[in-house]
């Protein structure tokens, strides 16, 4: 799975897009996701709303919670994706919480995972220690389990590193997601420091909203991740967002678009 990453992912910087599943419907998610490949995302994280998201700010919060009075389940999230699967193949990731995991159960949650060829999962509230508890389920199913990396991390950097799957999901900032007007970690030598003892790909996301930002980030690691601009875009404008949505991924697509630019000069 590392090599499918690297090769259709991670072939040149890549943009990742995140939106909940099932928020405002679970049609209107179908048809965000196909835009957003259309529009240019590389990899598509669909969120599974929990509850109690611990790692999340304000606006996606919301999202889990409109999604979850909904009616939204897991098993309406792989319902999803299998409406996702009969017209694209877009690498997919989740992003959920251990508890809707763990109660699932393991097997049965990433044999799903493999039959709809979801390629990872990101689960922030499971500390590193308990990583591979998770992931020696997940590779038997061809899952990858995907680390995060917190600017606090520095003195595991190269640990969790070593044990990277799929790629590395470094956080830009303290705190939890959402819009930042600045960001001013140094991001670099946390990268640097992954390159030491991996090759994996490094993605940097929270807080990032604007072309610029997703540039400037995509500049020292291999993609952005973005999440909470293109939730609040749903929450403003509901199941009528997909030409909303199809810009701003566009836009943000072009800004990783310059950094690979500038990269290769």
């Amino acid at each position: 799975m590392n090599k499918v990453f690297k090769e259709r992912v991670f072939k040149k910087k890549a943009f990742i897009a995140f939106l909940t599943a099932g928020d405002p419907t679970p049609e209107a998610t179908v048809e965000f996701v196909l835009a957003m490949e259309q529009a240019g995302a590389d990899l598509i994280e669909i969120g599974i709303p929990f509850s109690d998201p611990v790692a999340e700010g304000p606006v996606i919060q919301a999202a889990d919670l409109r999604a979850l009075s909904g009616g939204m389940t897991t098993d309406k999230v792989f319902d999803i994706v299998a409406e996702i699967r009969k017209a694209s193949q877009v690498p997919l990731v989740f992003m959920t919480y251990l508890n809707p995991v763990f109660y699932y159960g393991y097997d049965r949650f990433f044999q799903r995972c493999q039959a709809l060829s979801v390629s990872g999962i990101i689960i922030p509230d499971a500390p590193y220690e308990e990583h591979f508890e998770i992931s020696d389920v997940a590779n038997r199913y061809d899952v990858d389990v995907i680390s995060m990396l917190a600017p606090t991390s520095e003195d595991r950097v190269k640990t969790i590193a070593k044990n990277a799957e799929g790629f590395l999901y470094l956080v830009s900032s303290m705190g939890v997601t959402g819009v930042r007007s600045e960001i001013t970690t140094d991001l670099k030598s946390m990268v640097d420091a992954v390159r030491q003892v991996s090759d994996v790909p490094v993605a940097v996301g929270f807080g990032i909203s604007t072309p610029q930002q997703a540039c400037d980030m995509a500049a020292v690691s291999d993609g952005a991740i973005v999440g909470s601009a293109i939730v609040r875009l749903i929450a403003e404008h509901g199941s009528q967002a997909t030409p909303h949505i199809c810009d701003y991924v566009k836009s943000m697509k072009e800004g990783v678009n310059r950094a690979q630019a500038q990269a290769v000069r």
